[in-house]
Order: structure tokens, then C-alpha cells, then sequence
């Protein structure tokens, strides 16, 4: 479910830029796992248009929504 709350406007990438996560989630795509509101509320969500831009800034895929994560 995409959000309008915290940082986000509407993108469909949320990444965690919590230090010891850095992971991206597809909110069309969320599982209950990814927690999401979670993020939001410690503040370290990081709106991304799409999954290439947040690759490229060094996220890796949530397990539970992306799949294929590097880790």
C-alpha cells in the first residue's frame, strides 16, 4: 500500500536507511513482515521511484516483497 505519511509521497520503493538494514520494499507488493509503518515511525524511510535508483544508492531487496536479495 502506497503512503503519504513520514517521507513518503506516493512512491512505490520505500527503502530502510536504518544502518543495519538498508533494504528496499515494493509497497505494491508488502507483506506483513516488512513492516512498514514500523520504518516510517523510527524515521528511516527513503522514498524511491524505482528499484534501479534505490540499487544504485546500495539498498538490497526486501526478501519478503522483492526477493532475491543479495545477502
Amino acid at each position: 500500500m502506497r503512503r503519504y505519511q513520514g517521507n513518503m509521497s506516493g512512491e512505490r520503493y520505500l527503502a530502510n536507511a536504518s544502518s543495519s538494514k538498508m533494504e528496499v520494499h515494493d509497497l505494491d507488493n508488502e507483506k506483513p513482515q516488512c513492516q512498514i509503518d514500523a520504518i516510517i515511525r523510527a524515521g528511516h524511510d527513503r522514498p524511491f521511484h524505482s528499484l534501479t535508483d534505490a540499487h544504485n544508492a546500495g539498498y538490497d531487496n526486501c526478501a519478503h516483497c522483492l526477493g532475491g536479495s543479495k545477502r
